[in-house]
C-alpha cells in the first residue's frame, strides 16, 4: 500500500454504487439463510445475484480466493470457505461480501442469526453491531485511527468481549484494501489523521471469549482460540463535509428479516440515496 488515497465527491458517489450493490447482495442471502441451507448455496444465490445485476464478485479470485463470499459460521471469525455443510438452527453465520463495479469496490459483512440462538450469543451480535456504530462516530475530520479503534474496544471490553488484534479495517477505492489500516482497538489520538474525502471499512471482529486466533490448515479460515464464537459486521464510510456517511447499509437485511430500519440516520445526509 502506497499512502492514503483521497476520493472526489463523484468518486465517492460511485463506490456509494458499489457499497450498496453489496447491501443489497446481503439482503438476498439474509432471506435465504435457515436451517438446512449450505453455505455453498448462499455463495451461489450471491455470485448470481451481483453477475446479474452488472458487478463482478469482489472476493472470488481476490489472492486466490475460491468464493464470491466468506462465510464464516460459529467460532470462525472471518474467512471462512463455503461448503456443502447445512446450517443448524442455533448457528449464527459472519457474511462478507465484496463487489467491484466502476472500477470501485465495495465490502460490507452481517452476522445472521439461523433460527432461534442462545441468548449469550444474541448479546454478542447485539454489542458488536453497535461497537460498529461506535467506531463510525469517531470517523471523522481531525479524529485518528486510534480514536474509532479505542470507540470500538471499550464498548466491546466493558462487556468482557475478546477484540480480535491480527485482523483490521482498512481503506478501500480501486484496490480492495488501501490504507490506512484500521484496527478495532487502540489508543485515543494515536495514528494517522482523518481528513475529508477518506474512504474506509470499519469491521469489527469481536469473540465471546479469548481474542486470540488459530487458523485452519486451508490457509483462510480464522477461528476463535477457545472455540466460543465470534461476530463480525462490517460498514463502508466516507468522511462527507467532515463527517461519517454511510455508502452501505443494512437496509436490505431489515427489510428481508422483517427489522425496524433505524439505526444508520445519523449517518446519512440524503435517506433517498438506499
Amino acid at each position: 500500500m502506497s499512502g492514503i488515497i483521497i476520493k472526489s465527491a463523484e468518486q465517492i458517489e460511485i463506490m456509494r454504487e458499489s457499497a450498496l450493490m453489496v447491501s443489497r447482495t446481503l439482503g438476498i442471502v439474509a432471506g435465504a439463510v435457515k436451517p438446512g441451507v449450505t453455505t455453498l448455496e448462499l455463495d451461489k444465490i450471491a455470485e448470481e445475484f451481483i453477475r446479474d445485476n452488472g458487478g463482478i464478485p469482489g472476493f472470488l479470485g481476490l489472492y486466490d480466493f475460491p468464493n464470491t463470499l466468506c462465510m464464516s459460521p460459529n467460532a470462525q471469525i472471518v474467512h471462512g470457505i463455503p461448503n456443502n455443510t447445512p446450517l443448524v438452527e442455533g448457528d449464527i453465520i459472519s457474511v462478507d461480501c465484496g463487489v467491484l463495479k466502476n472500477g470501485y469496490y465495495g465490502d460490507h459483512a452481517y452476522t445472521f442469526e439461523v433460527g432461534e440462538v442462545a441468548p449469550e450469543t444474541k448479546k454478542l451480535i447485539e454489542v458488536t453491531k453497535e461497537s460498529l456504530y461506535e467506531g463510525i462516530r469517531a470517523f471523522k475530520v481531525g479524529n485518528r485511527v486510534g480514536d474509532v479503534g479505542f470507540a470500538i474496544q471499550n464498548y466491546c471490553e466493558k462487556h468482557g468481549y475478546g477484540i480480535v488484534r491480527e485482523l483490521v479495517g482498512h481503506g478501500l477505492g480501486m484496490e480492495m484494501h488501501e490504507e490506512p489500516e484500521m484496527p478495532n482497538y487502540g489508543r485515543r489520538g494515536r495514528g494517522k489523521k482523518f481528513v475529508e474525502g477518506m474512504v474506509v471499512a470499519i469491521e469489527p471482529m469481536v469473540n465471546m471469549g479469548t481474542h486470540r486466533i488459530n487458523q485452519l490448515k486451508d490457509g483462510w479460515t480464522i477461528l476463535t482460540k477457545d472455540n466460543k464464537p465470534s461476530v463480525h459486521f462490517e460498514h463502508d464510510i466516507a468522511i462527507v463535509n467532515g463527517k461519517p456517511e454511510l455508502l452501505s447499509t443494512f437496509k436490505y437485511v431489515d427489510e428481508a428479516l422483517g427489522n425496524v430500519f433505524t439505526t444508520e440516520d445519523e449517518f446519512r445526509a440524503d435517506a433517498s440515496k438506499i
